[in-house]
């Protein structure tokens, strides 16, 4: 039995990590893109699903995107709604009787894995292998399963889920959420179906528990995570216990379509999956707004969001490239205090080991990357125009600010990330390391803070200040490095702590250098 459900779900993870390199590593892009619309939510996160083959997956992800603040709490809801209709493909496909396939699959798949040349076949093969894995896992199942056909305690039990359909469904939420796979969960039923162990009026309260336990995934997924991440793990929770209070009520008529449906209880018992994540789809979808309102009233409050997009930049302004330059400034400004504020907060993470401003330090650098890319597109078009030589050696200015800012995003991150391997191995950082790179900082935050000051009234004399002051903190980055050697000799600090202390010095260091380059393009000289 354990055999099985190991090769059942190594085969769904196989299969679904072929699906996914033949689909390219877009999945993500097609999440964050194609959920504008609730309805195209839904069929995205049906599409998306289809090809990780979990619905947790998704779900994860999904919650994910909205702690990153790249989603709403609104395009999420939809999604998940779709990934409950799309993990449900994999019933059906087991609950056809396709063992003789099993082999076959399994010999083609190895075949085309091994010895595809291009990687479009191995990546094939390694999907058609998985679907093979899949049906011998649960022909493996299955066959374990047939001694019970004469176990009387075993039979007694499942009679009983059929006569008390919420104790089969607490049992079967509590089951799934152990092992923390409905996929599997289903499987399992679909091959006690197989063997003739399970009628459909005990496999449908099974099935309506599996829909409830496969939530426990996303709702660890958002400990910590934001308050509207939270929101959407719980939407998922909300929505699939609405859906199965709902077919508890109307359970005798449910189960009467489900029979006529199909000839088999393994191919019945699949339907009764699919029809009934279709069906709460159908009924929750036209009352969407005021399920979201509810999911507000349950968990109330708002997270502090930003704009993900840029504020002044307007393509009406192109036609008078001064007006389009002021906003280019205007919004070139906005990043320079938001990546200070970025490497503020990072050291803020490494000095007092606060990882819950690492999840908004990830979100601005998303945003920083995204502004200077709209800049430069912004100014490649304003380019286009007849600009004054003064006007074009202005743009070539704000190009280069805008990569200087971008990268210090990318510091800023770096130092962020040598913070969480000090949380997640418990390295101990010295309280002296710590100081030092304080100290570092507030060098560097007075650099960043000048340069952009400059940049803001083209203050020629501070950007020389700046200037000045690199070789300070060159000086002093110097002088530290040599500090913690010492105590690395004297035993005071352990190696691997000492190497990410290192690291954080080189990211501070880099920092001043990209606000040494800002000062530069307002004297000229970049």
């Amino acid at each position: 039995m354990l055999s099985g459900l190991g090769l059942f779900l190594f085969g769904i993870q196989m299969m679904a990590s072929g699906m996914q390199k033949v689909a390219g590593d877009k999945l993500r892009r097609i999440l964050e893109v194609l959920t504008g619309k609730p309805v195209i939510g839904v069929f995205t996160g049906i599409l998306v699903t289809i090809l990780v083959q979990s619905s947790s997956t998704t779900t994860v992800m999904l919650v994910g995107f909205v702690n990153a603040g790249l989603m709403n709490l609104s395009q999420a809801v939809s999604a998940i709604m779709g990934a409950n209709i799309g993990t449900t493909i994999t019933a059906q496909i087991i609950s056809f009787k396709l063992e003789s396939i099993a082999l076959p699959f399994i010999g083609v798949g190895g075949l085309l894995n091994y010895f595809g040349r291009r990687r479009i076949y191995r990546y094939m093969g390694q999907t058609i292998l998985g679907f093979g894995l899949l049906f011998l896992g649960m022909i493996t199942m299955s066959q374990a399963m047939h001694p019970l056909r004469e176990n009387a305690v075993f039979l007694n039990q499942l009679v009983r889920f059929g006569k008390q359909p919420l104790l089969g469904i607490l049992f079967a939420a509590f089951f799934t959420a152990l092992i923390q796979s409905s996929s599997a969960a289903t499987g399992i039923i679909i091959a006690l179906t197989l063997q003739n162990l399970v009628t459909l009026e005990a496999a449908i309260p099974l099935i309506l528990g599996t829909n409830i336990g496969t939530c426990i995934t996303a709702l660890l997924a958002s400990m910590g995570a934001s308050l509207s991440a939270r929101k959407a793990a719980i939407s998922h929770v909300l929505f699939n216990v609405f859906g199965v209070l709902l077919a508890m009520i109307f359970l005798k008529p449910f189960t009467l379509l489900i029979l006529e449906s199909a000839p088999t209880v393994a191919r019945q018992t699949a339907n009764a999956h699919t029809l009934f994540n279709v069906l709460n789809a159908i009924v929750v979808f036209p009352f969407f707004k005021y399920f979201i309102r509810f999911i507000n009233w349950i968990v109330p409050g708002e997270d502090v969001t930003m704009d993900m997009g840029p504020k002044y930049l307007d393509k009406r302004m192109l036609k008078a490239p001064a007006a389009a330059i002021r906003a280019c400034k205007q919004e070139l400004l906005r990043m320079a205090n938001m990546a200070r504020d970025m490497v503020r907060e990072s050291v803020d993470v490494f000095c007092k080991l606060n990882r819950k401003k690492i999840p908004h330090i990830l979100q601005t650098e998303e945003l920083l990357d995204g502004l200077e890319k709209e800049i430069n597109l912004y100014l490649q078009e304003l380019s286009q125009h007849s600009l004054t030589r003064q006007q074009t050696t202005i743009v070539s200015g704000i190009m280069s600010a805008a990569n200087d800012l971008e990268r210090i995003g990318d510091h800023a991150r770096n130092i962020a990330y040598c913070s969480e391997l000090v949380m997640e191995d418990k390295l101990q950082v010295t309280a002296m390391a710590k100081q030092e790179v304080y100290s570092l900082f507030e060098k560097v935050d007075d650099m960043m803070a000048k340069a952009i000051t400059a940049l803001a009234e083209e203050n020629v004399q501070l950007a020389r200040e700046v200037i000045r002051q690199d070789d300070l903190v060159d000086e002093l980055e110097r002088i530290l490095r040599k500090s913690h050697i010492d105590r690395v000799n004297r035993k005071e600090c352990i190696p691997s702590a000492g190497v990410i202390y290192l690291d954080v010095l080189s990211n501070l260091e880099r920092v001043a250098d990209h606000s040494t380059n800002l000062a530069q393009v307002v004297t000229g000289e970049f």
